[in-house]
């Protein structure tokens, strides 16, 4: 074997530790999920290490810092739970209306029925957090803006817009949604009435003019139905 070919072959042990490296992270990710779960929203580093039964310094080997295990700890909570949950709901075969409260439901049942995690996750985000954030909800609004597409194609409409659309929704709703997690001021019912009349209300505007902005912009926008007169 010649030294070109020492220094090109992958060097085994390197790509072993790698892998081992990666399951050993999803593991202590796996961990602090359940860490927080158990202990509260509130933990602390050295809670999490003494729940998996680690020590500190152990935990600081596979992750950078607390913004890293956070930043691994979402991308973990939204590849699992929230986001297959969404896409589920997404790709039912259900009429309009129907898959727009079921999408809406299954974010909403989903932040409510696992919320210590959310709040973990987003008090403390400083920042690395949020990649992982924005890539679910871009991947979600994705397979929204298809669905929706599809759906206006079928009905003759204007399909321009289902990418802002998408992004609006998927934006609205998480916000929302991240706001009454942290205050809890109405019940889980209520919640998903209020986002399902907002949305559904939103994309009946939009039916009601194929679609069309220039339509749209044609026609009187009265808040009430005796308004214009």
């Amino acid at each position: 074997m010649t030294k070109l070919d020492k220094a090109t072959k992958p060097d085994g042990r390197k790509r072993r530790w790698r892998e081992h490296k990666i399951a050993r992270r999803e593991e202590l990710v796996d961990g602090t999920i359940a860490a927080v779960r158990l202990r509260g929203r509130d933990i602390g580093m050295d809670e999490i290490a003494s729940e998996i039964g680690i020590s500190k310094t152990v935990l600081y080997r596979y992750f950078a810092d607390k913004n890293d295990l956070t930043n691994a700890t979402m991308a973990r909570y939204m590849e699992t739970t929230l986001a297959p949950r969404v896409y589920e709901a997404i790709g039912e075969d259900l009429d309009h209306f129907e898959l727009t409260r079921a999408t809406i439901t299954a974010y909403v049942e989903t932040v409510a029925s696992d919320p210590d995690v959310y709040l973990y996750i987003m008090a403390n985000d400083s920042g690395s957090g949020r990649n992982a954030v924005a890539d679910s909800e871009q991947m979600i609004a994705d397979v929204l803006a298809t669905v929706l597409s599809e759906r206006l194609r079928e009905m003759d409409m204007d399909s321009g817009g289902v990418v802002p659309w998408a992004y609006a929704i998927v934006g609205g709703v998480q916000l929302a949604t991240h706001w009454w997690i942290s205050n809890r001021s109405m019940s889980v019912e209520a919640m998903i009435d209020y986002l399902t009349m907002m949305i559904w209300g939103g994309l009946t505007g939009i039916a009601e003019v194929s679609g069309s902005p220039a339509r749209f912009n044609s026609i009187p926008h009265p808040l009430l139905p005796n308004e214009s007169d």
